[in-house]
């Protein structure tokens, strides 16, 4: 299916090329988003009288690469905490920003800020909502870089090697497609594209009821109410899975950070990450799970949803 989201990284030409190079992106058109006049020419927006940004627009189809797959990148090519400039350009023109024109992305993008934002100090710079307009820029700044590889860019030159790398996993079972209608857009997300919910505002963090945690994309049972506990990381966290062969993990460095990361071994959909800091009496682990991962079912409820041989095990 093909979306749209507009990336503001400083200047367009960099940001154009990064994105130009991901699988799954058919087009990207470089702008001015959000300007205070129509068709404002490249002259008049350097003049920061326009309030425009300059922006990319990136066409994709998310069967082949996601949005937090894209902002992941688009994050690494920005200074976040830059306010009106990238690299060496100053002026309104160069601040950064996410602007979407569907309301489904807005829970993908603010995640995928509030995740950024635990790793700095100061608060971000980084302009997020609704796109309010976008005109594209003259001719001679569509695809600078490709017409021009000598020419300025404020882009590390080795993302864009990891821009060709990025793509979707393969399908297990149900079809992509399918799958993808039948979850919502924070659910695709976080189960194809391992992105991160906001904490302390998703489904199960406070849910502390008896039943079990199914796996949302294939129902595959993960976790037991019995193994839940409040660990107050703002999602929910368990000792241990109910058997170590359902989920698999991985090394992880996205972020800046060593973690290792929880997938399910019956979909491989992405979990959420597993750290060493749990209760010491219950093995010591800290399952922190996205709630968007899971489908949790009441013990009322579960021998009618098929999970009856489960019962004894959270009585």
């Amino acid at each position: 299916m093909k979306k749209t989201i507009y990336l503001a990284g400083g200047c367009f030409w960099g940001t154009s090329r990064l994105m130009s190079l991901v699988p799954g992106v058919i087009m990207v058109t470089s702008g001015y988003a959000n300007s205070s006049i129509a068709n404002p020419t490249y002259r008049q927006v350097c003049t920061g009288q326009t309030g425009a940004a300059e922006t990319v627009k990136v066409d994709y189809d998310d069967m082949a690469v996601g949005l937090s797959d894209l902002l992941t990148l688009y994050f690494k090519s920005i200074d976040p905490t830059a306010v009106n400039h990238q690299g060496g350009d100053y002026g309104t023109q160069y601040r950064t920003g996410i602007y979407y024109t569907s309301a489904a992305d807005q829970s993908v993008v603010e995640a995928m800020l509030s995740t950024l934002q635990r790793r700095y100090s100061r608060p971000l710079a980084v302009e997020s909502g609704p796109l309010i307009n976008f005109y594209p820029a003259e001719e001679y700044h569509q695809d600078y870089l490709e017409k021009n590889p000598g020419g300025y860019c404020h882009v590390d030159p080795a993302l864009f090697e990891e821009a060709k790398a990025l793509g979707k996993r393969p399908a297990a079972g149900e079809s992509r497609e399918e799958l993808r209608r039948r979850l919502t857009p924070l659910q695709w997300e976080v189960t194809q594209h391992g992105a991160t919910e906001r904490p302390f505002d998703n489904e199960y963090d406070h849910e502390f009821r008896r039943g079990i945690y199914v796996d949302i994309t294939d129902g595959t049972p993960l976790f037991l109410s019995t193994a839940k506990y409040d660990s107050g990381c703002g999602w929910p966290a368990f000792t241990r899975p109910i058997d170590r062969t359902l989920v698999t993990e991985h090394l992880d460095l996205s972020y800046g950070r060593r973690r290792t990361e929880v997938r399910s071994s019956s979909s491989d959909a992405h979990l959420g990450h597993v750290f060493p800091d749990g209760p010491a009496n219950e093995g010591g682990l800290r399952y922190c799970i996205n709630s968007a991962a899971l489908r949790f079912i009441p013990l009322e409820q579960m021998a009618r949803e098929g999970y009856a041989d489960y019962i004894p095990l959270v009585k």
